[in-house]
């Protein structure tokens, strides 16, 4: 596995929540300076410069639910507030997203580009705030130092590593089923036309060399797909076109999404479920976590302004029943971590928990226009 793959997907994961959380704030017509200044608090968060230090140190890939976690605290970084079948709902389709994403990159190294997309897409959020702007340039240019001279093998192994961390997930989200991009099991379909990767030719050709290099027969063959050449490559530049549409935001246009879990997803969640044996990366897991989020210069709300509360579902009903029929397995409020052996530690990530204790907003303060209902409409 690779040590270099926790920056790209933490922050290609959050720039799918940031498109998710900006398409229902519009669509819901909360004021627009409300609206600012939940993207504004998240992104000011998500790109902090301790937070940073900490995302980009090399270190292996920890559990879905220890991530889980740390996007948890980043959602509850603004006045905004999220229950727990509704911030489940939001993680469901910001993976399924991004593995849609990887899986469809024409080159390993694609994966940088789609990193680019999303950041692109991230200061037009921000546009009218300079320093958090500059915060995400910085993390650009982070990108390009660790990432711009690895090999294409290195690009591989990250990209495999990407591949292995989704590779149990098959949610199934309508936009990509009424798409056709998504089979019924929750699976993707990999298409078998358009561009081929830069700098490599379309199928079709077989060629023959002795052994002096020189060509000596071509066979032409029928690849069945409908294939062209790329017509030029992404810019890796701070500002350029990246060509690669991939990680650009498909909520832009005003649609309903719903996610389902599919059976064969259900079965495999009655399987797996975690031991109660000691996880021998119990103490690093524990570990990750304390330093991303003693890097989070999370800011409390402040003021007499009352939060509001975000749900995923079309009504509070329907967002209860879902707590309830979720799959424990899947569920992620608690992580469970047997390192009962490192008080210490365990001290430091409780003091750490803590401080970035989120006080809930009573329910009659929050207006019904200010509750995002119906996030994600039914099939």
């Amino acid at each position: 596995m690779s040590m270099r793959t926790l920056p790209l997907l933490f922050l290609n994961l959050g720039g799918e929540m940031l498109y998710i959380l900006d398409q229902r704030l519009r669509a819901q017509n909360i004021p627009v300076d409300k609206a600012r200044r939940v993207l504004n608090d998240i992104i000011s968060t998500m790109f902090s410069r301790k937070f940073m230090e900490e995302l980009f140190k090399p270190q292996e890939l920890y559990s879905k639910k220890a991530l889980r976690t740390v996007y948890d605290r980043l959602a509850h970084a603004s006045i905004m507030r999220l229950n727990q079948a509704s911030m489940d709902k939001l993680y469901d389709l910001m993976t399924m997203a991004f593995k849609y994403q990887v899986l469809l990159c024409p080159r390993p190294k694609d994966v940088l580009l789609v990193t680019f997309n999303h950041l692109d897409a991230i200061k037009r959020f921000i546009q009218d705030s300079p320093t958090i702007l500059h915060q995400v340039d910085e993390t650009f240019r982070q990108l390009t130092e660790t990432y711009g001279g690895l090999s294409a093998g290195e690009f591989q192994l990250i990209r495999q590593t990407l591949l292995i961390f989704f590779q149990d997930l098959h949610i199934r989200v309508s936009i990509f089923l009424k798409e056709r991009v998504q089979s019924s099991n929750g699976r993707f379909v990999l298409p078998v036309s358009g561009p081929v990767p830069w700098g490599t030719e379309v199928p079709g050709v077989i060629r023959m060399f002795n052994k002096k290099g020189e060509e000596i027969r071509k066979i032409e063959f029928k690849h069945g797909g409908n294939y062209v050449a790329a017509l030029r490559e992404g810019s890796f530049e701070l500002h350029g076109d990246r060509v690669l549409k991939l990680g650009t935001n498909m909520y832009s246009v005003n649609r309903p999404v719903e996610t389902h879990m599919s059976g064969a997803s259900k079965n495999l969640a009655s399987r797996t479920q975690e031991s109660i044996a000691p996880n021998p990366l119990a103490k690093e897991e524990l570990n990750f976590l304390a330093r991303l989020m003693g890097g989070m210069e999370i800011k409390k709300p402040s003021g007499p302004e009352p939060g509001f509360r975000l749900n995923l579902f079309t009504t509070d009903e329907e967002e209860e029943q879902a707590a309830l029929t979720r799959p424990e397995e899947l569920s992620y409020e608690v992580i469970n971590i047997q390192a009962t052996q490192d008080q210490r530690r365990n001290e430091e990530l409780a003091r750490i928990m803590g401080e970035f204790e989120i006080t809930e907003q009573p329910r009659s303060s929050a207006s019904k226009g200010d509750d995002l209902l119906a996030m994600m409409d039914g099939l």
